[in-house]
């Protein structure tokens, strides 16, 4: 197969995200990262722009010796003089000059004729040869460019000696059809294009990064210049990520091949994500916290039965341990049975049936069932089973300087309604001076702790006390993500196993 070049811009492009600003430190170890990741060629800064975009540059040349270490520069060759000294150092450095081509940029940045632009061209890739046979030469702002002036432009830097050409999309504004075409158009009209290397570098503005940059690699690009997590200027750069597990994935429709190691994609981004400060989009393809997670009832039994109905790759070919199912209120009885038996709960039909509706009336209340939350739903189920007392509906009324009031319904032992209300110093004591009015047990309330059960603002309290009768304690549990419930429930189970425990006597 043919092998694609894959040209990361994660430090230079990707830097230029706003807010992306990275430390020399910080440079080196994605770099490093980036080495072990199995990248072509690391784009490590713009050295004429600052002393620590130089320094950068100059430190990775140094230190990075199994790729290439590219250092962009403008045409002027003050600009490659600096680019020079700071790439010097590498093992096998590759010179980048850009110059735009776009009348936009002509007229309105640069106030430069198409003349002068082909001129400065040929001069820029001629004297940056001097120092480095390996040259490449960008055209920027290509897809907006007129076409017939691209190829002179581009031909005139073949002519010169630039071995790699650059064709950019700098402002995500191409769609792929057209990039295909202009692709295209440049094999056919750029004299010796045979004898070079066709770059592309697409940005996301328009959301087409991806599929520009893989529609040109079925034109006949071979090298992708390209980002972790997709950062850089503005909406960003072609996500390496998707890019490389594109090809893989659909390694029979594209025939090519990188030297990507994927299985290190997935700790390349999250250190990328740690040190610019951006998080990953949940629902980002391949790295995103979703990308191998499972909801929906319908695809969670279709992975337990065979992960490849809903995944087209595993999780485990970019360095994540396994696919995730997240139990929430669309997932099935499957899901959760399996996950249960995962946890080590066996339970008989009745009492999956039980522990399955509590799931459900949870599920409604918090986006994501934990394996913690399960545990305590099914001690919670379990421990009542037999309940000779079983809690309808709680209510309290409370605050400053209210008096603390509590509401109660109970079913009693033949299916009898009871209901009671009573006043306490809090709204726990409320509810259990209201329960004792109905349940007519003595007893004495010795210990009352909670604790919340999972994380975040909808995580699950778990109850625990400790009530005594005739001189025996009595311990009771409950779990619910209103805390108030969560008491109620405890006494009750508490109280059912008082009785059972009188009536066995």
């Amino acid at each position: 197969m043919d092998k694609v070049v894959i040209f990361d811009t994660t430090l230079r492009d990707g830097e230029q995200a706003a807010g992306g600003a990275l430390t020399i430190t910080e440079k080196l170890d994605i770099g490093r990262q980036l080495e072990k990741l199995g990248v072509d060629i690391i784009e490590a800064g713009f050295p004429y722009t600052s002393q620590g975009d130089f320094d950068a540059v100059e430190l990775l040349s140094k230190k990075l010796r199994y790729c290439r270490v590219a250092g962009l520069s403008g045409f002027k060759r003050e600009q490659i003089d600096s680019t020079w000294a700071a790439l010097k150092g590498a093992a096998a450095p590759l010179l980048h000059v850009v110059i735009s081509t776009s009348d936009i940029h002509l007229n309105q940045q640069l106030h430069m004729s198409r003349e002068e632009v082909l001129e400065l061209t040929t001069d820029a890739v001629t004297y940056a040869k001097r120092f480095c046979s390996d040259m490449e030469f960008s055209a920027m702002d290509a897809t907006r460019s007129d076409p017939d002036y691209l190829c002179q432009v581009l031909s005139a830097a073949v002519k010169a000696g630039a071995t790699i050409i650059n064709v950019p999309d700098t402002v995500g504004y191409v769609q792929p059809d057209e990039f295909g075409q202009l692709i295209n158009c440049v094999k056919e009209n750029v004299p010796g294009i045979d004898k070079v290397v066709i770059s592309v570098h697409c940005h996301d503005d328009l959301g087409q990064a991806v599929a520009n940059s893989l529609r040109a690699i079925e034109y006949g690009a071979r090298q992708v210049e390209c980002t972790i997590n997709g950062v850089g200027e503005r909406a960003g750069n072609a996500a390496l990520e998707e890019i490389v597990m594109a090809l893989i994935t659909r390694r029979d429709f594209y025939e090519v091949e990188t030297k990507i190691n994927p299985e290190r994609i997935y700790r390349t981004s999250r250190l990328v994500s740690r040190y610019m400060g951006m998080e990953v989009s949940p629902n980002k393809a391949i790295v995103g916290a979703n990308a191998f997670a499972h909801a929906s009832g319908l695809h969670q039994d279709g992975m337990l039965k065979d992960s490849s109905t809903y995944e087209i790759m595993t999780p485990e070919s970019i360095g994540v341990s396994e696919s995730k199912i997240v139990l929430g209120k669309t997932s099935g009885r499957h899901a959760v049975r399996s996950r249960l038996e995962k946890l080590g709960h066996n339970l008989s039909d009745d009492e999956f049936k039980k522990t399955f509706e509590a799931f459900k009336e949870l599920a409604d209340k918090k986006k994501e069932v934990t394996e913690a939350d399960l545990d305590s739903l099914v001690a919670d189920e379990l421990r009542t089973i037999s309940e000779t007392y079983h809690l309808e509906h709680v209510q309290v009324s409370c605050g400053e300087p209210a008096v603390p009031t509590a509401s109660v319904k109970l079913t009693g032992p033949d299916g009898n309604i009871l209901t009671g209300s009573a006043y306490g110093t809090g709204p726990v004591d409320a509810i259990y001076q209201a329960i004792k009015r109905m349940v007519k047990v003595p007893n004495n309330l010795t210990q009352f702790s909670v604790k919340s059960v999972s994380g975040g603002i909808d995580a699950q309290g778990e109850v625990t006390i400790k009530i005594e009768s005739d001189g025996i304690g009595y311990i009771g549990k409950g779990v619910s993500t209103d805390i108030i419930v969560a008491s109620a429930k405890a006494y009750m189970n508490a109280l059912n196993r008082l009785l059972a425990s009188k009536k066995r006597s």
